[in-house]
């Protein structure tokens, strides 16, 4: 088959990870490289409500009332994005689905439109080093330009290598204890979607512990293939 001249859907990719693994860094990346559009739930669900949309204007009740957006409603919002002309190219799913649940209802999503699961990659990381790597990380409060104390420390101390601003910043859940039960909160709630993809046979697993360069050859990698 001639695959210069066979169209096929865009390419729809899931990006699993726990916090402080890479995914946005990573997304960023793929997405210059291969002109995807990385869609994370929280955007989705501001630019929803921004534009008011019906699912927009269901999920600001829903929000404004404290309660969590069903599942419904954030499907609803997906369908709607990924209508977009944007999305022409394919997709890279960041935070959704969280649950069986919900990667069944979004298989169904897809089904509708003869869309699939291209993969679902797995950001594989150690725990003990994630928690050194997260809680470390830090961020210029005028750029956003991102720091570690270990891994990228800025070249003059307190100053941003990129603005020359002098105002750094740290999450206050990025500490130790916090970033450790983060980690097993998400190993708890993904390891059922690991397995879900496996038997679909779309996983595909990444060491997110090397180099980020050579995170995003092997990521490279599994997007070309997909697309």
């Amino acid at each position: 088959m001639d695959g210069a001249t066979t169209m096929t859907s865009p390419a729809v990719l899931i990006l699993l990870g726990p916090p402080g693994a890479g995914k946005g860094t990573q997304a960023r990346m793929l997405e210059d490289k291969f002109g995807l559009v990385q869609l994370s739930t929280g955007d989705l669900l501001r630019a929803a409500v921004a534009a008011g949309t019906e699912a927009g204007k269901r999920a600001k009740a829903v929000m404004e009332a404290g309660d969590l957006v069903s599942d419904d409603i954030v499907i609803a919002i997906l369908r709607d994005r990924l209508t977009e002309a944007d999305c022409a190219k394919g997709v890279i799913l960041d935070g959704f689905p969280r649950t069986t649940v919900q990667a069944e209802a979004l298989d169904t999503l897809l089904e509708e439109s003869g869309q699939k699961i291209n993969a679902a990659i797995s950001l594989d990381v150690e725990d003990a080093a994630m928690v050194t790597r997260i809680s470390g990380r830090f961020t210029c409060g005028n750029c956003g330009e991102g720091y570690h104390d270990t891994f990228k420390a800025p070249a003059k101390d307190g100053v941003c290598d990129k603005c020359g601003g002098t105002e750094m910043k740290r999450r206050a859940d990025d500490n130790a204890e916090t970033v450790a039960s983060r980690l097993e909160a998400y190993h708890a709630q993904t390891a059922p979607l690991i397995a879900y993809y496996d038997g679909k046979g779309v996983l595909q697993r990444v060491d997110a512990m090397g180099d980020i360069d050579a995170i995003a050859s092997a990521l490279g990698e599994i997007v070309a293939k997909a697309q």
